[in-house]
């Protein structure tokens, strides 16, 4: 089997899974049987090993990086091919997504097992998995794009798989639409390229183009930059990174996946794509170099303030991929992607470990964690060895592809140096409050008030993925980056590996690369002195500036802009019929459910707890509302909120319907109606409820034909088609005046007709 028929395999495999899971969760009734995820987990497994292979025969020198590409798309002089990439690069990043992803298939095997959709999960996350493994390894730029835009599409389903939360639902549609922004710039930018000839959209003629001088200078910076802005939202840089906190939202296993080896990554990955585009491009590396020091610090600031674990782990996400945009903009090539590498298993791990943390205490929220070292002991200690490595503490892996970074750096920039320096003092300050509120002093109840003695420790399913991964973190960055000649791998292997591309660096000649004592010394001592500073900051300052604290807690206001004055304010701008007390701008929306955020100490509700409200009016002055039930947040008195299941998701915005509804049954002596008129939500609310009280389903009238469908269980008709004239109870909730003159005909004496 050639090397490019193994590459196509590794892609079908995941797919193939995909297509079964597929089938299985929209035909068939076993949606919650196993094999679906033994079946994700053997597929995308099959594609790890042929992975790990293509790898191993890569090593050799004379390894065939070309592969067979064919027609695909033609018209006129227009012509497109698709085909296989595979370079170095390929190689690193088909491994990275494969194991990556087969540790997190097996972690959900156990958290997932309990779910409604779990037939559905294991579908979109070999969907997902299929995207990714094209993305890498697509030679054509417009294949690439279909691979890129099938990441965004997935990462929307898989952000809201629990789409009966309302905040999924919108963590979902944020995500999809921010990264659309970006998106924009990497189609513009490929058009660009397709206006010079067809020929160049194949990647590896695009790299002759440039390295000949076959474009301008204005015209690779111009694609260059639309390129990078396609990156900067995929890798969630400022001032495109919003959406990522707020991803969070869907099962933990997907925010690993999402956060450390695929989605987030790709920016960085298309980046290093294209990068003869990029090194051609002195302002534009630059460009690139900045945008990642200042969102390293940036992020590093918004995780220090947050108290749920899972967006402190997400910040710190957005934060690291800052590195690595500054890897990229200094020249630092193998780098960024041996710290990508690195990432990807440490960060993997943190997520992992969160999710099983949240398996035990109900909550991501570290303020009602505390003290669960003594009872959570593997995932502690494996949690424990991954914040090391993030930090980057010698000799684990963060501390070597750190240092590359910073050896990269201190070359380019004294400025870019002091703030990636800057960037570790944080780094270790964060993560090390992270630990400290969750493992450390007294156990505050998690979100059920649990006793400390009901605490245990996750499933082996769940605990083995962490120590599996917990394995690389610790000793993978050494064997790749070592200072020293191990025997069976050189020093400072994948950097070399990465350098010695032919088809980026055609005119590469060897250099010898330097362990750098004095910049691993200085960052060592500056993450012992982040750290020292949280131990303290956690037994005794509790350091809080209030001004500062509430501008970083609010993510510097920036969601209020983009959200806010933006699509809430600026969307709704048009022209209306005059109605007293409304006008434009308007916010839309009656009564409405939603998730708190903060609430009165003294008050029944919590942070998370799920709530209707009834009438919600949360605009005043120049903008107008409708009650504003569609707005992003709303402040009410908590005793207007009645607490809900948070099941009901969405559908809890009906419970003062329901209420109407049962209240006109009983108001009647629990009568049931014969006739309803109206097949609105009030009516359809009535007919169910008589058909739950077991009486003989109700006949609906409704008049216009397009609001009949929907109904279970009884019949929905024209008014003018049922002659019957004995009905003994008649509920009108449709307001209708000729309909309501003719209902006193319709029924018996002594009977009873309820407006």
């Amino acid at each position: 089997m050639s090397n490019n028929e193994i590459v196509w395999l590794i892609l079908i495999l995941p797919f193939i899974a995909f297509l079964i899971n597929g089938f299985i969760t929209l035909f068939t009734n076993f949606k919650n049987s196993p094999f679906s995820g033994y079946l994700n987990v053997a597929s995308i497994g099959i594609s790890l090993i042929l992975s790990l292979y293509l790898a191993l025969v890569g090593l050799d020198k004379n390894f065939d990086y070309q592969t067979a590409s064919f027609q695909w798309i033609s018209f006129g002089l227009f012509e497109v091919t698709m085909a296989i990439m595979l370079d170095e690069l390929t190689l690193i990043m088909i491994i990275v997504v494969t194991a990556i992803s087969f540790l997190i298939q097996i972690y959900s095997l156990s958290y997932m097992k309990d779910d409604d959709g779990y037939s559905r999960y294991f579908s979109y996350m070999g969907l997902f998995t299929t995207a990714m493994l094209g993305l890498v390894t697509a030679r054509n730029l417009i294949q690439l794009f279909i691979f890129w835009e099938l990441v965004g599409a997935t990462s929307y389903l898989l952000i809201g798989f629990w789409y009966k939360k309302q905040s999924a639902i919108k963590a979902a549609k944020k995500a999809f639409l921010m990264t659309r922004v970006g998106d924009f710039g990497l189609i513009a930018g490929i058009l660009f390229i397709a206006k010079e000839g067809s020929q160049y959209l194949d990647i590896t003629q695009l790299y002759l183009g440039v390295q000949n001088g076959l474009f301008t200078e204005n015209l690779i910076f111009l694609v260059g930059l639309l390129i990078v802005i396609g990156a900067i939202g995929k890798s969630a840089q400022f001032p495109l990174h919003n959406w990522l906190p707020d991803a969070m939202e869907g099962p933990t296993p997907v925010s690993a996946l999402l956060h450390s080896a695929t989605m987030v990554t790709a920016g960085v990955f298309i980046i290093g794509r294209v990068y003869p585009l990029i090194e051609y491009s002195e302002s534009l590396s630059q460009l690139i170099s900045y945008v990642g020091a200042f969102t390293l610090i940036f992020a590093a600031s918004m995780a220090i303030v947050s108290n749920d674990i899972k967006k402190v782990l997400a910040y710190s996400s957005i934060s690291q991929l800052g590195y690595m945009f500054l890897a990229l903009g200094v020249g630092s090539y193998g780098a960024a992607f041996l710290h990508l590498f690195a990432h990807a298993w440490f960060k993997a791990l943190l997520f992992l470990g969160a999710g099983s943390i949240g398996h035990a205490v109900h909550t991501f929220d570290m303020d009602l964690m505390g003290g669960l070292r003594h009872k959570m002991k593997i995932t502690y200690s494996t949690m424990l060895l991954g914040t090391i490595s993030l930090i980057g503490i010698f000799p684990l892996s963060g501390f070597w592809s750190k240092d590359e970074i910073l050896i990269g750096v201190k070359s380019d920039s004294n400025i870019l140096l002091l703030i990636a320096l800057a960037g570790v003092v944080m780094t270790a300050f964060y993560m090390t409050r992270m630990m400290a509120k969750t493992f450390f002093g007294d156990f505050k109840g998690g979100h059920d008030n649990i006793k400390q003695e009901d605490l245990h420790e996750s499933p082996n399913l769940i605990t083995y993925p962490m120590i599996a991964l917990a394995i690389p973190s610790v000793f993978i960055g050494f064997i790749f980056s070592s200072p020293i000649d191990l025997g069976f791998i050189e020093k400072h292997s994948m950097v070399s590996f990465l350098d010695h591309n032919k088809l980026v660096f055609p005119n590469y000649e060897y250099h010898s690369i330097k362990f750098d004592f004095m910049i691993a010394s200085v960052s060592s001592l500056l993450a012992f002195i982040g750290i020292a500073l949280s131990i303290l900051n956690f037994r005794k300052f509790k350091l809080n500036i209030k001004p500062l604290n509430k501008l970083i807690s609010n993510k510097y206001y920036l969601d209020y802009l983009y959200e806010t004055l933006i699509t809430e304010k600026l969307f709704y701008n048009g022209k209306m019929p005059q109605f007293p007390g409304m006008g434009y701008p308007l916010v839309p929306g009656y009564e409405s459910t939603g998730e708190v955020v903060q609430a009165p100490k003294d008050s029944n509700l919590k942070v998370g707890d799920m709530v209707f409200v009834p009438g919600a009016n949360c605009y005043s002055g120049s903008v107008k509302s409708l009650f504003g039930g569609t707005a992003q947040m709303i402040i009410s008195s908590p005793n207007r909120l009645i607490k809900i299941d948070p099941t009901m998701g969405c559908n809890g915005a009906l419970f003062a319907l329901a209420a109407t509804a049962r209240h006109a049954i009983a108001g009647f002596g629990n009568k049931m109606p014969d006739v309803i008129v109206g097949h609105g939500v009030l009516g359809r609310l009535l007919a169910r409820l008589a058909i739950l009280a077991g009486e003989k389903p109700p006949i609906v009238w409704e008049k216009n034909i397009l609001r009949h469908s929907g109904a279970t269980d009884y019949e929905v008709v024209l008014p003018e088609y049922d002659k019957r004239s004995d009905y003994d109870c008649i509920f009108d909730v449709s307001g209708d005046s000729e309909i309501l003159d003719s209902l006193i005909g319709r029924v018996r004496k002594l009977s009873l007709i309820h407006i």
